[in-house]
């Protein structure tokens, strides 16, 4: 009986070594933004959120004050109906500009975190961005796993051709504001951040909307969108989505009736 219970405890060690492989190895390759319903951890950060209760901020794999020693953030400690909407670029297929016209249609602030390529393709809608009272944000050139990067002059490299870019388009200078590609991220790297003078931005309410050939329906987004909606959240959507395009006015409108309304990322209480 010994020998049958000490086969039982190593088995179910082994099986929690294979999950933990085989989170860490799969999780990036098939869920950029993992919003599942338990917290998610692996040595390299991989950004995860619990939601036990709708309407309320959901549980992280690191606090509010873990992440604010970095200059890094994924909600607002406010009790007040707040939303701060962001959107993740990697490239574009039309669904930006209809996007774009319902922020716009609402007055609501937002902010495009974008990597080279959609700069570079995409000067118009960059400059539309910034007209029109947005911010455009850094997700680095290339959208690598950045908690693989260890050194300051790979990590530089990552955010300032970035930089470069944007200011080719605009003349101006970027808002120094991170959020890391698939939410990948180690500390090391959130200091190389703030040693850039970064602000980093995770999120704290996010749905699957990055499957181009497999869009959520308008029921199951607003479903997530509408019940996970909390005060002080920080909203990724994917720019990429048809489902976001077609929807965005009816869920601005939607969250409005519920009490919300919207603040830019720079108006982030501090002290958060």
């Amino acid at each position: 009986m010994k020998h049958l219970s000490s086969y039982k405890k190593w088995g179910k060690i082994l099986l929690l070594f294979a999950a933990a492989f085989f989170v860490g190895t799969m999780g990036a390759k098939a869920v950029e933004h993992f919003t599942g319903e338990a917290v998610q951890t692996a040595a390299d950060g991989n950004w995860g959120l619990s939601f036990q209760e709708d309407g309320q901020p959901p549980a992280a794999n690191a606090t509010a004050d873990e992440l604010k020693q970095f200059d890094a953030f994924y909600k607002s400690g406010t009790e007040d109906k707040v939303i701060y909407l962001t959107f993740d670029c990697g490239y574009e297929n039309g669904n930006t500009a209809p996007i774009l016209d319902a922020l716009k249609k609402h007055k609501v602030p937002a902010a495009f975190f974008v990597v080279g390529n959609f700069l570079s393709e995409n000067p118009d809608l960059i400059r539309r961005m910034n007209d029109e009272g947005h911010i455009v944000g850094n997700h680095t050139y290339t959208h690598p796993d950045m908690s693989k990067i260890s050194t300051k002059e790979a990590f530089s490299e990552e955010l300032g051709k970035v930089e470069t870019l944007y200011k080719d388009i605009t003349g101006e200078e970027m808002t120094k504001y991170y959020r890391p590609p698939q939410g990948k991220y180690s500390e090391g790297n959130l200091q190389m951040a703030k040693d850039m003078g970064y602000k980093t931005f995770f999120w704290s309410l996010a749905y699957v909307d990055w499957y181009q050939d497999d869009q959520p329906t308008k029921e199951e987004a607003f479903d997530k969108l509408l019940n996970r909606i909390h005060p002080g959240a920080i909203v990724l959507l994917h720019s990429t989505s048809s489902t976001n395009a077609e929807i965005l006015d009816e869920l601005l409108t939607k969250w409005e009736e519920m009490g919300y309304t919207f603040q830019s990322l720079d108006k982030l209480p501090k002290a958060d």
